[in-house]
């Protein structure tokens, strides 16, 4: 007989996911997952200046920052035939770089790491003997024994007082831990370095948008100017200052990151085979190097792979009706044509009638609709999206750049290629494109510089800027690989203003619910299989839904359509 267990929230970073998994002699036989908070950011935007949408949709996230404007901009300068000058793509391309470089840092270290180190047993470690295992795999400078002896004393003071501050709330002694005491030492001490590094890398942020998070855009290009002896421009002082934040977040992820992910996943290769899912990878491609219209010229390129058949990589285009559409057979709204039709985002509606439980409640009623995520499918396939997918796609269709890193992680660990269908392998492929986009920052940033060196220091097209040249009725559809996975915004402009808007964002592909036909999404399904050695402690269950680095932010939002104030922050003396 099966037992319901339920982990709410199961985010570390931000919450409203909750998963609930039927165990049966020790492993996940079924597995349910459900987003917790109403998304209405769509509703907002109704009758707004689609040249304003960016800054809106940016703050649907601060975590993955920039990536739901640069989508914006781009699917409105679709809609309006704007092609954006080469300084302004490329200064967009290092934006998302310096993103990738730090949203998975962050990522490995301080929403997944945890779930492979074990932080009290580094207690145990040796600080010499962790010393001479760093340095065999490092020439990181900071790795001395007094260095680490230094970790294990700031620790020790959290322990003894009882409270373990970031550490808290951890399975720590977990039987599922397997790492030795000092690689948990050299995996705590980069911990707390990679939350000072982090600091630095969103300055390139700053610098090119103004500040960070959220960092400005312009549907046309870029909102930054380029005067190498302007003060108040991006002059050659802000210019040599990111590319040195770029050469250090390159060294950080190459004898840091990139060391300790090899380090830790050579003791849980069982994890190879564990947490695959569904076999169905989609990415729509990015990093374009000859204009957003141009496929063939993206640094990732777009495709999808299904069955785990890698000889075989399928076109994608979103544009077609039959090819993205968006189901609400469980998922608490409402569709005007029935429940249990498909919309393409250009036709798609974003309406709620939610008769589910009200919190709190011990568990869903999973057998009527249980979340407020829709389910998007891609050719009526459900579809993983993200890290994995981009490195499989890239792997899949030859580009030499992911062949050589994907073989040669392969080969360190002595593992199958099969490997990489998995929680493993999930966790892999972000520090494997991690380490490729720190490459490709640079390489954005001499092609701007050399640009600059021409002369061409243009980086808005104001073309078609003026409301009043556009079409009484247009569409344009945006895409970006944002660090989560495959993401788009579809608008419809009427009379120079928003007459619909849609997003279709990365966990909702992942964290979706079933659809109709009762396939599961990819957290469901990749759950299901998975040991569970504790049912009061689901470790197992987190390692597998943290490999996917879930962000709920993305899929849900809260709106009160009355304009009523939700919540309301007081800041000291206002």
């Amino acid at each position: 007989m099966s037992k319901r267990i339920v982990v709410d929230p199961i985010t570390r970073i931000e919450g409203h996911l909750r998963i609930e998994a039927d165990i049966e002699n020790g492993k996940i036989k079924d597995a349910f997952s459900s987003g917790t908070m109403v998304r209405l950011l769509e509703e907002i935007l109704k009758g707004r200046d689609p040249r304003d949408a960016w800054a809106f949709v940016g703050r649907v996230c601060g975590v993955c920052t920039s990536t739901h404007s640069l989508a914006s901009v781009r699917c409105v300068e679709d809609a309006l035939g704007i092609n954006v000058p080469a300084n302004a793509e490329l200064v967009r391309n290092i934006m998302f770089c310096a993103l990738y470089m730090h949203d998975h840092v962050v990522h490995f270290y301080h929403l997944h790491a945890m779930d492979w180190v074990d932080v009290v047993n580094a207690l145990q470690a040796d600080p010499k003997k962790t010393s001479e295992l760093a340095q065999s795999i490092s020439k990181w400078p900071k790795s001395s024994p007094g260095y680490f002896s230094d970790v294990q004393t700031r620790i020790k003071k959290f322990v003894a007082s009882g409270q373990l501050g970031i550490f808290a709330n951890g399975y720590w002694g977990h039987p599922a831990y397997k790492l030795p005491a000092e690689v948990n030492l050299i995996g705590l001490a980069h911990y707390l370095e990679a939350l000072e590094w982090q600091k630095e890398i969103v300055k390139v942020h700053a610098i090119f948008g103004g500040k960070n998070p959220h960092p400005n855009y312009l549907v046309g290009g870029m909102a930054c100017s380029i005067g190498i002896d302007d003060v108040s421009g991006i002059n050659a002082e802000r210019l040599a200052e990111v590319e040195q934040l770029l050469k250090q977040g390159k060294e950080f992820i190459e004898q840091v990151y990139i060391p300790d992910l090899m380090a830790i996943a050579s003791f849980y290769k069982d994890w190879g085979a564990i947490g695959g899912g569904l076999g169905n990878y989609l990415v729509y491609g990015d990093l374009p190097t000859n204009g957003i219209k141009d496929a063939k010229g993206y640094k990732f390129p777009a495709g999808a792979i299904l069955n785990k058949d890698v000889s075989k990589v399928y076109e994608v285009d979103l544009r077609k009706d039959e090819e993205v559409q968006e189901y609400i057979t469980n998922s608490w709204y409402e569709y005007k044509g029935g429940n249990d039709v498909g919309l393409h985002p250009w036709k798609g509606e974003t309406n709620i009638k939610y008769s589910g439980p009200k919190p709190p409640f011990q568990n869903l009623n999973t057998n009527e609709k249980y979340s407020y995520l829709k389910t998007p499918r891609w050719k009526g396939h459900a579809m993983e999206v993200g890290p994995l997918s981009r490195m499989l796609v890239g792997y899949a269709s030859g580009k030499p750049e992911f062949k050589e890193v994907v073989d040669k992680a392969l080969k360190d660990l002595n593992v199958p290629i099969t490997a990489l269908f998995s929680t493993l392998g999930r966790t892999a492929a972000r520090g494997l494109e991690c380490q490729l986009t720190a490459q490709w920052s640079l390489e954005f940033f001499d092609q701007l510089i050399a640009n600059i060196k021409k002369g061409d220091v243009k980086m808005a097209e104001m073309t078609n800027f003026d409301p009043s040249t556009w079409a009484k009725i247009s569409h344009g559809v945006g895409h970006a690989e944002a660090p989560r996975g495959a993401l788009a915004h579809w608008i419809n402009i009427e009379d120079q203003k928003i007459a619909n808007y849609q997003l279709v964002v990365p966990t909702t592909w992942n964290a979706s619910p079933r659809d109709g036909k009762g396939q599961l999404s990819a957290y469901e399904s990749s759950l299901v299989g998975t040991p569970v050695a504790n049912e009061q402690q689901p470790l197992e269950i987190l390692r597998t839904i943290h490999s996917f680095d879930p962000c709920m932010a993305c899929s849900v939002h809260l709106y009160d359509e009355d304009g009523k104030t939700i919540s309301r922050i007081s800041v000291v003396g206002e």
